[in-house]
């Protein structure tokens, strides 16, 4: 028992050097995939983000919510039409879109947080017009065919003053990827992105993109644990990187040409990934520098 103490206090000892480092500084993190449906993990995720709150770091945290959407649509006898893959989110849909990501799953988020000593406050774009993006017009699907998505956007600008401010007064703001357009009306955007931009906007310490997978691996097939920028084009154009890991790394190079200075792709179906990965001399998945 003694043993197992004494372990307890090394690992303590070995976070001491990271929570001086990164005292006081920004961390966006993504919250998404398996850890978002999982009550265990939901429950592990919003103790970890309080913890790092009390022990001086400023988390903000964007979340996605693809399969809850999907979910309620469902429930309700309506449907989203997809072209090969791709959601087309009509005006009925972007409803149910700002439904879900804009109350049920933000306000969970914000209730587990604060039920676990942490005090939060959920957003939208909306919120003081923060989160501003134009529709995109057309998108590919994964064959090459141009459509018309919908209300869908693309961020323009992150208005960081309210998240500031709230940051300042000790809240963990948790974001909904909604934008709002010049017109005032909402629009769905990619999580990821809006993560990315928010980072940027604040120059965040780090990003850290919580996913379904270990990592980035490398040609070898092994994970990486840390990689360049450069690193990651080069995977990129040689088809190492490739699917749905692109626009994710992607939006993780466009944070670190805003300031951002590193972006980190960990397994969100491990408990406490985000404490692994920040307060451990060796992390879990891998980290990206400039």
């Amino acid at each position: 028992m003694v043993e197992a103490l004494i372990q307890k206090a090394a690992i303590l000892h070995e976070a001491l050097p990271y929570i001086r480092r990164f005292h006081g500084r920004t961390f966006v993190v993504k919250y998404g995939g398996h850890a978002m449906v999982d009550p265990a993990l939901r429950d592990s995720f919003a103790r970890d983000i309080t913890l790092m709150k009390y022990v001086g770091l400023n988390p903000v945290v964007v979340h996605g919510g693809g399969p809850q959407i999907d979910e309620l649509l469902v429930r309700m006898g309506s449907r989203s039409e997809r072209v090969e893959g791709l959601r087309i989110t009509d005006d009925n849909t972007m409803e149910v879109v700002e439904m879900v990501l804009g109350g049920s799953v933000n306000q969970q988020i914000v209730s587990l947080i604060c039920k676990n000593g942490g005090r939060a406050v959920g957003l939208t774009g909306k919120d003081d017009g923060f989160l501003r993006a134009a529709k995109v017009e057309r998108m590919k699907t994964r064959t090459g065919v141009e459509v018309d998505p919908g209300r869908v956007g693309e961020v323009r600008e992150v208005r960081v003053d309210v998240i500031r401010r709230l940051v300042e007064g000790g809240f963990i703001p948790v974001i909904s990827p909604v934008a709002v357009d010049d017109e005032g009306g909402a629009l769905n955007v990619n999580a990821d992105t809006v993560a990315g931009a928010v980072a940027g906007a604040l120059k965040a310490e780090k990003l850290v993109l919580m996913t379904d997978i270990e990592g980035i691996r490398g040609p070898s097939g092994e994970i990486e644990s840390s990689l360049t920028a450069t690193t990651i084009e080069s995977y990129i154009a040689d088809g190492v990187i490739e699917g749905g890991m692109i626009p994710k790394v992607r939006c993780g190079l466009d944070a670190l040409g805003d300031g951002v200075a590193k972006v980190h792709v960990i397994d969100g179906r491990r408990r406490h990934a985000c404490l692994l990965e920040i307060f451990t001399d060796h992390g879990i998945g891998t980290e990206i520098k400039p």
